[in-house]
């Protein structure tokens, strides 16, 4: 019997043109299986991930890409939003910021990021870091699953 594996689904919260084509570039050459999907603000990356209007036949992400420094609603509120949707609070998120700021650091995890990495500033060092979420995420994390959910 042959295993399909199936693509990961990621969702970009990323409003910057250069660094959605830069993701787009690095997730290429990475090798990855994945289907890309790109939302520029934090209110449309709160109604994609419900599934609201306008986004009622999207695919439900495997993992967010989130930016920060967003439109209209910031980086942080999304990810405020996300942890507190019983539908969403177990995504994984990981915060790809250009901020280092301790204090952007300290409240993404305290909303419960599941990583904070700060973009480089080169093709070659965020092609690295995009080979270090990829194997993580698909070798070395072992994903949450309905069956191995903890009891209430």
């Amino acid at each position: 019997m042959t295993d399909t594996i199936r693509a990961i689904e990621i969702l970009l919260v990323e409003d910057n043109e250069a660094d959605i084509r830069l993701t787009q570039i690095a997730l290429d050459r990475s090798n990855l299986e994945h289907n890309l999907n790109v939302v520029k603000d934090g209110e449309q990356a709160i109604a994609y991930l419900k599934g609201e209007e306008g986004y009622d036949e999207r695919v439900e992400p495997d993992l967010v890409l989130l930016d920060l420094n967003l439109p209209k609603v910031n980086g942080s509120e999304v990810l405020k939003d996300i942890r507190a949707t019983e539908a969403l609070k177990d995504l994984p998120v990981i915060v790809l910021t250009t901020s280092d700021a301790d204090k952007d650091i300290f409240e993404s995890y305290e909303l419960h990021a599941n990583c904070y990495l700060t973009k480089p500033d080169s093709l070659n060092r965020f092609m690295d870091v995009v080979e270090m979420i990829k194997d993580f995420w698909t070798k070395a994390n072992t994903p949450q699953t309905d069956e191995v959910k903890l009891a209430d």
